[in-house]
């Protein structure tokens, strides 16, 4: 199949998608968006609205690069949904070097969105510089805000003890040792005490019948340690967002769909628009989410973006949007999270 042939497909799929719930998405500029609604939720008095995902980009430096044409496929995806979101969430790792032209790129590529744009970092984006480059194309890498009725929250869980200033790293050295995926130096990350103590303080007055989403870049749940798919102080958060009825979270990193339910959160991982990683070595509660093998000889296999629709309850109907026919029959047609 020719470069024009994928994108054509790829253009049928964003425009006819199943159920036309297509999605994608972008990057972002921090909170200050509008985006606070109404505070009706516990009356059950949510509007319904969708919002789109994209995650890890992981752009490279230079010109004409594959991952280039995926993340421009996937603003082209969003820009031609049927029913517009009303935002979109970038789940982390735009640039994958952290070097800051890539993070240029990026804002460059997701400029053309037309609908507002909410980010978090993930490990790619942050340590060549803890995060600097990020913050001036990105915003806040800590936030939240009422829309329609549903409470939103995004938290940096990549944080980690400094293991780089004793050793006396450059700047390089502290960011090849995030690289690979399995990286024993780093140990493992999370949000951090200063983060969880800003998220009692933020969800104090909010009533738990509202409806909450949470956005982080890994998952907050032990899917995985040893690659890192999880969150070091998951249970901790878990517990602050305890007393909601109802909590969804959303998280990239993994770079494949993923399903998990722990109490009152129900998590839901993302495909990348980068490459698919492989399914760990571990038995999944919920093996019907997850996605076929990635076909070896279709180079846009295994990656896509998703839509997510809030009813009138603030329950969520979830399509991941695959660039290929990458998902199994239970998926193809979305799903209630």
């Amino acid at each position: 199949m020719t470069d024009r042939q994928n994108m054509n497909r790829r253009s049928m799929l964003a425009l006819t998608g199943k159920a036309g719930l297509t999605t994608l998405t972008a990057q972002a500029i921090g909170v200050n968006l509008g985006l606070v609604g109404v505070a009706g939720a516990a009356q059950g008095k949510v509007e319904p609205f969708r919002f789109a995902i994209i995650s890890d980009p992981h752009l490279y430096s230079g010109v004409d690069h594959v991952f280039d044409k995926n993340l421009e496929d996937a603003v082209s995806q969003v820009n031609g949904l049927a029913k517009r979101p009303d935002f979109v969430i970038a789940m982390g790792d735009i640039a994958h070097h952290g070097e800051r032209d890539q993070m240029e790129k990026g804002k460059r590529i997701l400029s053309a969105l037309k609908t507002k744009l909410v980010s978090i970092p993930g490990e790619h984006d942050w340590y060549l510089d803890m995060g600097a480059s990020w913050r001036e194309n990105f915003g806040k890498e800590t936030w939240s805000f009422d829309h329609k009725g549903v409470h939103f929250i995004g938290m940096n869980a990549i944080l980690t003890p400094d293991f780089w200033t004793a050793a006396k790293l450059t700047p390089e050295q502290r960011r090849d040792w995030f690289m690979p995926l399995n990286s024993p130096v780093p140990g493992l990350w999370g949000c951090g005490e200063a983060q969880r103590d800003w998220l009692k303080k933020d969800v104090a007055n909010v009533d738990p019948a509202t409806p909450v989403v949470i956005f982080t870049h890994s998952p907050l749940w032990d899917y995985y340690p040893r690659w890192n798919f999880q969150v070091s102080d998951s249970k901790e958060i878990r517990q602050i967002l305890g007393k909601f009825t109802a909590v969804t979270a959303f998280h990239g990193h993994v770079h494949h769909t993923v399903y998990n339910k722990i109490g009152n959160m129900t998590s839901i991982g993302t495909m990348s628009t980068s490459w698919p990683w492989p399914y760990p070595p571990v038995k999944l509660p919920y093996p019907e989410f997850q996605q076929n093998r990635a076909d070896p000889s279709n180079t846009s296999d295994g990656m896509g973006s998703a839509a997510v629709d809030l009813d009138q309850k603030g329950g969520s109907f979830v399509t991941h949007q695959p660039f290929a026919d990458s998902l199994p029959a239970k998926m193809k047609n979305g799903f209630k999270a």
